[in-house]
């Protein structure tokens, strides 16, 4: 075989990969690079707004509950303690009635028509439960009784006003309310664990 003749794989300087080919190659590594790029920015995308959307439910879980909580009236106490009790969870779920007795007093004393609104919503914190090495967690949650089904905790500040108007006449009494309450997932469901006021 003479000495000129090339072999299929050597170019005429005799190296193995051409100049095309080295580009080629750098080229497909980019692309790759890219698309890996691509998909984790657009997999932590996703996960944000999953967050983004769970934390509106459970400000509106708060809202709601708290909704509930403001209007009650003389003629609704009743119903109104019924749906709220049914949305709680936990130690509150417990300790309802004593809990929220004073709310109850208040209305049937003064006999007054209230209305009320939610003025701002916030998540304060959020409480993930993180498994240790052994399985159990390495944070303690404010509520120990929830970490065997709560699958996640969210501390919300509710600040609201309610304008009541006694039987009486007298003058309407507008009230601030300023609530710290713990929503809790349970089996995907949303509810109330914790109820504080704060003054």
């Amino acid at each position: 075989m003479p000495d000129d003749e090339q072999t299929p794989d050597r170019d005429a300087d005799g190296s193995v990969f051409t100049g095309f080919g080295i580009g080629s190659a750098v080229l497909g590594v980019v692309a790759v690079a890219a698309i890996v790029l691509a998909a984790l920015i657009w997999t932590q995308h996703r996960s944000d707004v999953d967050e983004i959307r769970y934390r509106t439910r459970v400000m509106q879980t708060a809202a709601e509950w708290t909704g509930v909580l403001i209007n009650m009236n003389k003629n609704t106490v009743e119903t109104s303690m019924q749906k709220l009790h049914e949305g709680t969870v936990g130690q509150l779920n417990a300790d309802f009635d004593s809990t929220v007795e004073p709310f109850r007093k208040l209305v049937q004393t003064l006999q007054a028509q209230t209305t009320g609104q939610v003025d701002s919503v916030a998540v304060e914190s959020i409480h993930h439960p993180q498994p240790g090495p052994n399985g159990t967690p390495t944070s303690k949650p404010q509520q120990p009784e929830l970490l065997a089904f709560a699958s996640r905790t969210d501390t919300v500040m509710v600040v609201a006003t309610s304008i009541s108007e006694n039987a009486g006449g007298d003058k309407p009494q507008t009230v601030r309310w300023n609530l710290l309450m713990d929503v809790s997932e349970v089996d995907g469901k949303l509810l109330i664990s914790r109820l504080e006021p704060i003054r």
